[in-house]
């Protein structure tokens, strides 16, 4: 069988050593179909179960490309992806207070003590108290930095869990996740994939989503923007030119709506709505790219009026917060991935290289979506690298209910990058060679 490579217009051409009549035929039967099938319905006929994306590599490039994803898996299965001395989640339960570490008959405290603090603002709220009115001194009393002031949580959330109480977060938490699976369903159907893979990747879906049903977390900022991140994507469709130049109609009002709370509950969102923007400026969605740009530019402004109502209230004897630019490399990505998601049971040497194989693969679903999946997956990799300590490994809970599905393309994304390299005697090389 050939391996289909995409011209220039984004569309399908013909297979690599199709002779040149059979050629012809193909791009006329191609064209008669054009107007039946959009570029989500070409996507597992036209490119089978190999990536396109690589096609048009040359041969040194795609080995560089497959050089440098030997090495991060064989990285990923050294490099230690949880802070030294932390506990096991097969030690037993980590909910509850537990002693202090190393002090016999100390006062036991919260085994999480940000999630102490979040519920303590809830339950503020919830007796009518105003946000900016206790939580910096709270903040303070429980020797938790205020300065700066962006180290005090934006108060979206906590009114929220305030307001929807104990058993309102509770179906919260079932109807995003139910949500999440739902759009994921839909918008792989609609790319046209195999109805196995489509299978696959939905239940994978589900698997990093379902972390959010730990009500243990529901105060956690990360846990709901990390879900409706899941779900805008999910529910987002890019537009543009697709082949041949045809207008292909986008969908993102309602990705609008879940992105625009996500932000407002966790500032680390972002870094999503300005791939979302850029994505929309690239494809010539002026609409879409101007309604993103709104957003950006109010959060903004929103995010100014916390940090001033924050910082009116720091005192000069406040200690400064710990730097969180620091440096952790490979293993700030893959451990914020693994211990915010369901990854931490599975042993180092293995959640590590399946985050990498994760982050590949959405390189295999031959679609727009397949590589603004990849390139927020990697994105928020290069921030995880760079930022956050040990104690922030929750910030991984923005990517890890979307990024699970990914894995589900590798194959697809390993074969095609295989195919480019031309590498010589591989049996992938070797099934393509004869149709």
């Amino acid at each position: 069988m050939g391996v289909d490579v995409l011209d220039t217009a984004g569309g399908l051409s013909t297979p690599v050593g199709t002779p040149a009549g059979a050629a012809e035929g193909a791009q006329a039967e191609g064209a008669k179909d054009e107007g039946a099938k959009d570029e989500g319905a070409q996507d597992e006929g036209g490119g089978g179960d190999v990536s396109l994306v690589f096609a048009a590599w040359p041969a040194w490039c795609a080995r560089i490309a497959l050089a440098v994803l030997a090495a991060l898996l064989v990285a990923s299965a050294m490099v230690p992806v949880a802070k030294p001395g932390s506990r096991s989640p097969w030690s037993g339960p980590v909910e509850g207070p537990i002693p202090a570490a190393g002090k016999p008959g100390a006062a036991a405290k919260p085994y999480d003590e940000d999630i102490a603090l979040y519920e303590a603002a809830i339950a503020r709220i919830a007796r009518g108290e105003a946000y900016y009115d206790f939580i910096v001194p709270e903040q303070r009393a429980r020797d938790y930095p205020v300065n700066p002031a962006i180290a005090v949580r934006l108060p979206t959330l906590a009114y929220l869990d305030a307001w929807l109480g104990a058993a309102g977060q509770i179906v919260a938490a079932i109807a995003l996740m139910l949500g999440i699976i739902a759009a994921w369903w839909r918008k792989l159907g609609e790319a046209g994939i195999s109805p196995r893979l489509r299978r696959m990747a939905t239940a994978l879906v589900f698997v990093g989503a379902s972390l959010g049903l730990n009500r243990h977390y529901f105060p956690l900022h990360e846990l709901w923007a990390g879900g409706l991140i899941a779900l805008a994507f999910g529910l987002h469709r890019i537009g543009g030119r697709g082949p041949k130049g045809r207008l292909q109609k986008g969908r993102w009002h309602a990705a609008f709506a879940a992105a625009a709370l996500a932000l407002a509950i966790r500032e680390h969102t972002l870094p999503f709505v300005l791939l979302l923007a850029v994505t929309a400026l690239w494809q010539r969605n002026w609409r879409e790219a101007a309604a993103w740009s709104a957003l950006v530019a109010v959060f903004l402004a929103a995010l100014a009026w916390h940090v001033s109502l924050v910082s009116s209230q720091v005192l000069p004897s406040d200690p400064h917060s710990a730097p969180w630019l620091v440096l952790r490399g490979l293993s700030g990505w893959l451990g914020n991935v693994v211990q915010s998601s369901n990854l931490r049971w599975l042993p180092h040497w293995l959640s590590g290289p399946a985050v990498i194989l994760m982050t590949f693969g959405w390189l295999g679903w031959n679609r727009k979506e397949g590589l603004f999946a990849f390139l927020l997956a990697a994105g928020y990799g290069v921030l995880f690298m760079a930022a956050g300590r040990w104690d922030n490994f929750y910030w991984g809970a923005m990517l890890a209910p979307v990024i699970f599905a990914g894995i589900a393309f590798a194959p697809r994304a390993l074969r095609g990058l295989v195919v480019a390299a031309r590498i010589p005697n591989s049996p992938v090389n070797t099934v393509n060679r004869h149709p």
